[in-house]
C-alpha cells in the first residue's frame, strides 16, 4: 500500500498558495520516516510513503496510520495535509487530489474507482493525447480499458499506448524511490486580492519563469516542459502543461511556452488568485543537446543570461531582474500593490 501525502492545503482541500516552505519538507520526510524508510519526496509538498510493512508492523489499517502522519505533522509543523492510499504510486496520487483533510481516500478497488473518471484524469495523458482519444470515443478511464491493446498502439503509439491502457487498469509500475532526485521544480505567486489584470498575470509568469530558468542553471538541469496551474477565487483550479521542442533552461524559452500556457486559457475577466509553474521532466544539461541557430539575439540573449547568473550567485538572486519586473515587489504585500508577491517555492 503506498500513501500520497499532501501537505499544506486550504480547508477547500487545494494546494495552498505558496506551499510548504522547502526548509520544512526534510522535517516531513523524516516525520515519515519513522513509519517506513521508503520515502519519496516530490517537491514542493507531496510525499510518497510504500507502507506496507509499515502497516503490519503498527497493527494499524492505512486510515489509521494517515490518521497518526496527519495529527504529528500538524502538532509538530503546524502544517495541514491530505491523503490517499492505493496499491501503486499512481492511484494513490489520485486519491489524494480527491482527498478532504481529517479524511483519507483509501482506493480498494482500483477497478471501481478508476471507470467513470475523465480519460485525462490518468498520469501522461495531456491534452493532444485525450483529444485523440475523445475523437474515438474513449472519453474515459473505463473505455480504454476495455479497448483492445492494439487499437490504443495505433490511435498513440506502441509505448504509449501499452503504458496508457495498463494505467486505465490501475497497473504502475513505478517504484516508490527513496532519496530520488526531483524530476520537477516549481514556483508559486499568489496575488494580494482577485487579480483580473491580463498585465500583471503576465509579470508573474515572467517572474515565474525567470526564477526557474536561473535555478535550473544553477543546478545544471534542463527541462522538458511545463505546467501551468492557475488558481481562482473560488478556490478551483486550472493546468495547463506543454512540452518544450528541445529540453532547455533558457529563461527565454520558459517565458515563450509560459505566455502561450497563460493564452490558451482564455481567462479574460477571470478572478484570479494565484498562479504556479512547473518545470518538468528535469535531466541534466550535460546530457542534453541545443539545437544550434544562426540568429545573434539568441546567441547574445545566453551570453547576458550567463553574465547574469555569475551576478546572482555573487550578489543575490535579486541582482538582476528583467525590466519588466523592475520594482516589483517580491514579498506578501498587506497593501494595495497589485504585483504579484515572490513566495517562491524549490522543488
Amino acid at each position: 500500500m503506498i500513501l500520497c501525502v499532501r501537505f499544506d492545503v486550504d480547508p477547500a482541500g487545494e494546494p495552498a498558495l505558496p506551499s510548504a516552505p522547502s526548509s520544512v519538507l526534510p522535517r516531513l520526510v523524516a516525520l515519515l520516516g519513522e513509519f517506513t524508510p521508503t520515502v519519496e519526496a516530490a517537491p514542493p509538498g507531496e510525499l510518497l510513503a510504500d507502507v506496507r510493512g509499515a502497516l503490519r508492523y503498527f497493527g494499524r489499517s492505512p486510515a489509521g496510520l494517515a490518521a497518526v502522519i496527519r495529527v504529528r505533522a500538524l502538532a509538530l509543523y503546524g502544517v495541514d495535509c491530505v491523503i490517499g492510499a492505493g496499491p501503486n504510486p499512481m492511484l494513490a496520487r489520485m486519491a489524494a487530489r480527491e482527498a478532504r483533510p481529517g479524511v483519507t481516500l483509501v482506493v480498494d478497488d482500483p477497478a471501481a474507482f478508476l471507470r467513470d473518471r475523465p480519460v485525462v484524469a490518468l498520469d501522461g495523458v495531456g491534452r493532444a493525447t485525450a483529444r485523440t482519444l475523445c475523437g474515438y470515443g474513449l472519453d474515459s478511464v473505463g473505455r480504454v480499458a476495455e479497448a483492445p491493446l492494439a487499437v490504443l498502439q495505433r490511435l498513440v503509439g506502441a509505448k504509449t499506448g501499452r503504458e496508457l491502457w495498463e494505467r486505465a487498469r490501475g497497473v504502475d509500475r513505478t517504484p516508490v524511490v527513496p532519496n530520488a532526485a526531483s524530476r520537477s521544480t516549481a514556483a508559486e505567486r499568489s496575488f494580494p486580492y482577485d487579480e483580473t489584470d491580463r498585465t500583471e498575470q503576465r509579470r508573474a509568469l515572467l517572474s515565474l519563469a525567470d526564477e526557474l530558468g536561473a535555478r535550473l542553471r544553477s543546478e545544471e538541469q534542463v527541462c522538458r516542459g511545463l505546467a501551468l496551474t492557475v488558481r481562482y477565487a473560488d478556490r478551483s483550479t486550472t493546468t495547463r502543461t506543454r512540452t518544450l521542442p528541445e529540453p532547455t533552461a533558457h529563461s527565454a524559452a520558459l517565458t515563450s511556452l509560459a505566455y502561450a500556457l497563460h493564452d490558451a486559457l482564455g481567462l479574460q475577466r477571470a478572478r484570479v488568485r494565484g498562479i504556479a509553474l512547473r518545470a518538468e521532466g528535469l535531466t541534466g544539461a550535460e546530457g542534453s543537446a541545443h539545437q544550434l541557430s544562426f540568429d545573434p539575439a539568441d546567441e547574445k540573449a545566453r551570453r547576458i543570461e550567463a553574465v547574469a547568473d555569475r551576478a546572482r550567485a555573487r550578489f543575490g538572486p535579486r541582482a538582476v531582474v528583467p525590466g519588466a519586473l523592475a520594482g516589483a515587489s517580491t514579498g506578501h504585500t498587506p497593501g494595495p500593490s497589485r504585483g504579484p508577491s515572490a513566495g517562491p517555492v524549490a522543488a
